[in-house]
């Protein structure tokens, strides 16, 4: 990893050491030398060195970051590799204090899910139309992914104990290793069902299973084999792509979606965060988010009040 500006005082041995004995990857630690190369640009222009700076010179360099235009999760990453930097410097021996250890990282503002509208996800499930195995697996996936806000991770890894089709119930094992049970919905149920037959399942299971793994997974490959997330994602991204919205889908496109619409039909967050499987409220309050701006946009279109030129 060739250097751009000789940045001495260490850098190049933080460097090593993030690779060696952190194991960060390769374009993380290029990031890291583009931040810490500006860093000792602006630190020589004060006159100063890593060995000698100050936290008024971190916060310079923040400052000029931020003057550049950098969007704040970079200047965020900027700050964490001098943060670290001197860190390092510290526990090397190569300086006695730590300039950066009271110093804050800059806030990134949390970015709100990007949620098709009703509409949208409709089009995306009608575009399975048919009634061969495929097309019923694929049903079905769609209407599981957004009928129950689970993860596509959570979906592949889904085994046919996992389902109780008679309390319409599905256990899925989230982040952590933590399970829940989510309702199916009649939609969810009904396609699941029309997959679960010897006409869509069945049709394609294997004369001997791979694996008890490939016999126990709820969604099979054409080659009778446990589907990846690859697989599934890539069932996602053909359907939408047929009715025009792939550049709009993402891998939680459906998740998102499932959250942001429960919220705009008055679901409890509390509700919705168990459903989601969120550890702390406050990640399932950024859909809060999406169903304010959707508030305010009918309130600016309907009040006689809401706007100064009416």
């Amino acid at each position: 990893m060739p250097a751009t500006v000789s940045a001495g005082g260490g850098v190049e041995e933080f460097l090593d050491w993030l690779v060696l004995e952190r194991g960060r990857a390769p374009r993380t630690c290029e990031a890291y030398r583009r931040d810490l190369n500006g860093y000792c640009e602006v630190l020589a222009s004060r006159g100063r060195s890593p060995n000698t700076a100050s936290e008024e010179d971190i916060l310079a360099f923040m400052g000029h970051q931020q003057s550049r235009g950098m969007a704040p999760a970079s200047v965020k990453r900027a700050m964490t590799a001098v943060r670290t930097f001197h860190q390092f410097l510290v526990m090397e021996g190569l300086r006695a204090d730590d300039p950066g250890s009271h110093l804050e990282l800059p806030t990134v503002p949390k970015a709100v899910p990007k949620a098709l509208s009703e509409a949208e996800v409709e089009a995306i499930l009608d575009a399975v139309d048919g009634t061969d195995p495929v097309s019923r697996r694929d049903r079905a996936m769609l209407e599981m992914l957004y009928g129950t806000g689970m993860r596509i991770s959570e979906l592949v890894g889904m085994s046919l104990t996992d389902l109780d089709m008679s309390e319409a119930t599905v256990r899925v094992l989230g982040k952590g290793q933590k399970e829940r049970v989510l309702p199916v919905g009649r939609c969810a149920l009904e396609a699941l069902t029309a997959w679960l037959v010897p006409a869509g399942r069945g049709e394609i299971e294997p004369e001997r299973w791979a694996s008890q793994h490939d016999q126990e997974a709820v969604w099979l490959n054409q080659r009778g084999r446990r589907l990846t997330r690859q697989g599934a994602w890539g069932v996602v991204k053909k359907k939408a792509q047929q009715v025009g919205l792939g550049a709009k889908v993402s891998p939680h496109v459906f998740r998102h979606s499932c959250a942001t619409h429960m919220l705009d039909h008055g679901a409890d967050i509390r509700a919705v965060q168990e459903i989601l499987g969120h550890a702390s409220i406050s990640t399932t309050q950024v859909y809060t988010m999406v169903s304010k701006e959707k508030l305010w946009e009918a309130y600016r279109a309907a009040h006689p009040r809401a706007v100064l030129d009416r």
